[in-house]
């Protein structure tokens, strides 16, 4: 029996960490849960989410390596989410992840069942997280904020989640999706 893979996507700044961190921490006694921590191409330690830093030429060695059951670049970073996933997803569990929506289609042919969770907020909203977490000019936020307004995501396996309100009630819509049953 495969378990299920849990695609989390949307724009920066709409929350997609945070609404995992809740989720992490309301599930960490449940081994059927696993929030594996992404590779990214910067200095480990940044606020935000909780990552394995990497250089460009150790993720190159991974990648080639196998190491990585899913990958790409954004924004002149490379992200890798490890192999172990794999194991994971055929032992049943259901594989929480953050990633960039470059990667559905991909993920879509490796991991039938799969579900895409799209993390949506309001323009305002998103503007005054970025402002807030400070690692934009004014210039890149709005460029951002533009991506985001252009984007469209559609499947039968997606769900959008709005994140304009309280970050407990978006979190309280993701633990009830994850508590579904499959549809085999």
């Amino acid at each position: 029996m495969t378990g299920r893979l849990i695609l989390v996507v949307g724009p920066s700044g709409v929350g997609k960490d945070a609404v995992i961190d809740g989720a992490r921490a309301a599930l960490k006694e449940r081994s059927d849960v696993v929030f594996p921590r992404r590779y990214i191409t910067r200095p480990s330690g940044l606020a935000g989410e909780d990552y394995i830093g990497i250089t460009e030429e150790e993720f190159a060695v991974k990648k080639n390596q196998g190491d990585f059951a899913l990958s790409w670049g954004a924004h002149g970073l490379h992200y890798g989410i490890p192999a172990s996933v794999i194991a994971d997803w055929k032992a049943g569990r259901q594989v929480v992840i953050n990633v960039s929506r470059a990667v559905i289609d991909q993920a879509r042919q490796k991991f039938p069942g799969l579900i895409v969770v799209l993390i949506t907020a309001s323009p305002d909203v998103l503007r005054a997280r970025l402002i807030k977490r400070g690692r934009e000019t004014p210039a890149e936020i709005e460029e951002r904020l533009a991506r985001a307004a252009a984007f469209t995501l559609s499947g039968d396996d997606v769900v959008v989640l709005n994140n304009d309100g309280a970050l407990a009630d978006t979190v309280r819509q993701f633990l009830a999706l994850l508590e579904q049953q499959p549809v085999s």
